[in-house]
């Protein structure tokens, strides 16, 4: 009996990541980019700028946009940096549509894995 107890456990604690909420995702993603200096610093923060600008051409280009509200989008990184999951704050259709085109989309080679990793949109004039 022991046994499938333990096959119960072990099955909960892998799928534990899918049961995160934004919140808790977004404190992982704090961590784990704090963790990252120096020169791997700069190449994590140039590899999401970058996403995020293939993304915005991808959702916006020739689309007027309207809703300008702040968004946040969580990815839970693999080893070879590929997004597995995301996790949304912000409704926007620009937010929404970026939470779409991010998924499976590699961002950079994490130092450790999983890797969880925030894009924090805001529009300021």
């Amino acid at each position: 009996m022991s046994a499938l107890l333990l096959g119960l456990w072990l099955a909960a604690a892998q799928a534990a990541p899918a049961d995160l909420d934004y919140i808790d995702a977004k404190r992982l993603a704090d961590a784990d980019e704090a963790s990252v200096t120096g020169p791997a610093h700069a190449a994590m923060l140039a590899a999401q700028q970058s996403l995020l600008n293939a993304g915005v051409v991808d959702c916006a280009l020739g689309r007027p946009q309207t809703d300008f509200t702040a968004f946040t989008i969580v990815m839970r990184l693999d080893a070879e940096g590929r997004v597995q999951q995301t996790w949304r704050q912000g409704s926007s259709p620009l937010a929404i549509c970026l939470q779409r085109y991010v998924r499976d989309k590699t961002v950079f080679v994490p130092p450790k894995a999983p890797f969880y990793s925030a894009l924090e949109i805001s529009f300021t004039r």
